[in-house]
């Protein structure tokens, strides 16, 4: 197990990762401590604790608008979906009725041309 300093409001804490997460842990603690920054800039020293609450709690905002974003991605896609298997289903039936068409001028064709190859024998000789 791997361990990393981080510095969270000038305080630096020991963490331990898995082997090969010490870069990411780093990069979540100095996201975490951009929070801690941004709010100490806006409420000026409130207490350590207040501000790990206030960033803890705007970092769980996040998440939440993130899962809700995600949901109606979600449900769009499912929309999308039907939709696509509507289409397909449409174009499978015009296909069908497209073949069975094609058959029927198929066989039309064939009648004129028996019809054709037998008037020809039964016409005059030259």
């Amino acid at each position: 197990m791997a361990e990393v300093s981080v510095e969270i409001n000038g305080r630096k804490y020991r963490m331990a990762c898995e082997d090969g997460q010490e870069t990411h842990l780093s990069g979540l603690a100095a996201r975490f401590n951009r929070y801690i920054d941004e709010f100490k800039g806006a409420f000026g020293e409130i207490g350590d604790n207040r501000l790990t609450v206030m960033a803890g709690i705007a970092i769980v905002d996040e998440l939440a608008e993130a899962e809700r974003k995600l949901g109606e991605l979600k449900d769009e896609l499912q929309s999308v979906t039907r939709a696509g298997q509507d289409v397909a289903a449409e174009a499978e039936g015009m296909e069908s009725q497209f073949a069975s068409k094609l058959g029927d001028v198929a066989r039309r064709i064939e009648s004129i041309a028996t019809a054709i190859d037998g008037a020809g024998r039964d016409g005059p000789a030259n």
